[in-house]
This record gives structure tokens, sequence and C-alpha cells, in this order.
């Protein structure tokens, strides 16, 4: 019971990462003059909107496909890169907080990535 929550927990974090990074990265994308800036990332524009926007589809590729029990492995890739990039961004670089509540909000994403990452290693149940 706890592995299938910890599963279902992992999907729902990368399905709403994936579809907030598409959302973001489309504007980005496709709007006009209009610049993507994310300092915990290491790119700059225009190569941080095309990673944001090629990743998300990437993730949220990767979670049908370990969603549908097919080549889960590229799930598992993604959930630790997301949550290395997380990390390494917001804890191991210069990156500066505004306040404590911004500090606060890093630190619940990333530990919500952490949590995603354990819980994309558990096994589902063989269907029958």
């Amino acid at each position: 019971m706890f592995k299938t929550i910890m599963r279902i927990f992992s999907y729902l974090y990368h399905l709403a990462l994936g579809l907030f990074l598409l959302g973001v990265g489309s504007i980005a994308l496709f709007g006009s003059n209009l610049t993507l800036r994310l300092d915990m990332l290491p790119w700059e524009d225009p190569t941080l909107t095309y990673v944001v926007f090629f990743g998300s589809v990437l993730g949220l590729g990767s979670l049908c496909l370990a969603y549908r029990g097919k080549v889960r492995i590229l799930f598992r890739l993604w959930t630790l890169a997301v949550f290395g990039l997380l990390a390494y961004g917001y804890f191991f670089t210069n990156f500066g907080f505004n306040d404590s509540d911004h500090f606060r909000t890093a630190l619940l994403i990333t530990v919500g990535a952490l949590i995603a990452l354990i819980g994309s290693w558990t096994k589902a149940p063989k269907k029958a």
C-alpha cells in the first residue's frame, strides 16, 4: 500500500511539474519578445526556453510510458534529473533567496522531488 501511494505521488508530482513547465515553455517559445529566466537552472535564454519546453515533453512522455508499464527507466532517469537540477540549483550554487518563504518553497519543491524520485523506483504490481 505504501509503495502504491509513493508511486502515485511520483506520477502526480511529475504530471503537475510537466504541465507547468510545458505551459511556461510554450509561452516563452511561442510568445513574442518574451525572455524566460529561471536563475536556479544553469542555462540562459534562448537555450533555457528549449530545455524547459522539450524537457517537459520528454518528462510527460516518460510519465505516460511508465504509467502504462513500458520503459520505466526513462521516468526514473527523469525524476533523478529533476531532483538533481533542483537540489544543485537551489542549494549548491550561489542562488540567492529573497526571504524565508522563498527558501521554504524551494525546500518543499526539492523535498517533493526527492519523494517522487523514491516513489518512481517502487515496483508496480504485475498485471494478471
